[in-house]
């Protein structure tokens, strides 16, 4: 018999095992090489960037705060499960606490959708500066710009608590290993002996929410910012100002592409290997990371 809590809940198993990347096992030592150099860098990179931002007073502005914010955001998230993943493939340390488990669970998708809301802030900065130029500092003061950023995390912190208190409640009838290698939500709630319905139909409704909405007002940006700035008069200005939006966009894409391929394959992709779902979830959590700071 699995061993179960210690205040008796027999449902609630003491421990889970991340098994790491199903059917590449003898392989993850080598996988997890490139994956600590991209945490390394991550970590790096995105400090070096906050530490630049906090000593220059010249960076103080909407632009660099919200950079800060996407910073601290991929620390957390790449910081919550790539120690414990590397522990997973290289020492074969699989158990990880119930609740600790579930708190890795609310580190991911809360901060996941932090990292939308930033970018989705990101966007409407780079449409107010390019389209209101002379207004930007009106618009966006900075306390607008923090009280944005204390919204965007308030709604993180809102909308992804549910989910550990949804997988709390489940019955799990000693089953413990996880089929990925860190706790997210649905590689959890497949463990689950009871009716995970409440589970699936919350999950799509806030990604819904988070992605639909983001997104809207990333492509909404997106479309108004060109028809401006083939209107600059200046050359270089019209590189300068497309060079911004590209960068951005690329940081964009190397977000959104991998975390939807990752939810709707969770849903739907019943014939997609399960090693390189795997594989594609983890680098939704280290390539973000990785290359905002180069970028």
């Amino acid at each position: 018999m699995s061993p179960v809590n210690d205040s008796g809940d027999q449902s609630h198993p003491a421990f889970f095992l991340l098994v790491g990347i199903p059917g590449l096992e003898l392989v993850q030592a080598w996988i997890a090489i490139p994956l600590c150099t991209m945490y390394v860098v991550a970590a790096l990179g995105n400090s070096i960037i906050l530490y630049v931002i906090k000593t220059d007073p010249r960076l103080h502005e909407p632009m660099y705060l919200f950079l800060a914010m996407l910073a601290i955001t991929d620390l957390v998230l790449s910081t919550s499960t790539v120690p414990k993943m590397l522990a997973v493939f290289w020492l074969r340390s699989l158990a990880i606490d119930f609740h600790a488990c579930l708190a890795q669970m609310f580190f991911i998708h809360a901060f996941s959708s932090v990292e939308s809301g930033v970018l989705m802030a990101m966007a409407l900065d780079r449409y107010v500066a390019i389209c209101y130029p002379l207004q930007h500092s009106a618009i966006l003061p900075l306390p607008v710009v923090v009280a944005l950023g204390c919204l965007i995390l308030l709604r993180g912190v809102i909308l992804i608590s549910p989910f550990s208190f949804l997988a709390n409640r489940l019955p799990y009838c000693g089953h413990q290993l996880i089929a990925h290698s860190y706790c997210e939500h649905m590689a959890v709630v497949k463990l689950a002996c009871g009716s995970v319905r409440a589970n699936v139909v919350y999950g799509l409704f806030v990604a819904f929410i988070v992605v639909g909405f983001d997104s809207f007002i990333i492509a909404t940006s997106y479309v108004m910012i060109p028809k401006t700035v083939l209107t600059l008069p200046s050359h270089e200005a019209r590189l300068k100002a497309f060079g911004t939006s590209a960068s951005h966009i690329c940081i964009i894409l190397s977000f959104y592409i991998p975390g939807l391929f990752t939810f709707l394959t969770h849903r739907f992709g019943r014939n997609v290997p399960h090693h390189f779902h795997i594989l594609v979830a983890i680098l939704y959590l280290l390539v973000p990371p990785t290359l905002n700071p180069i970028v």
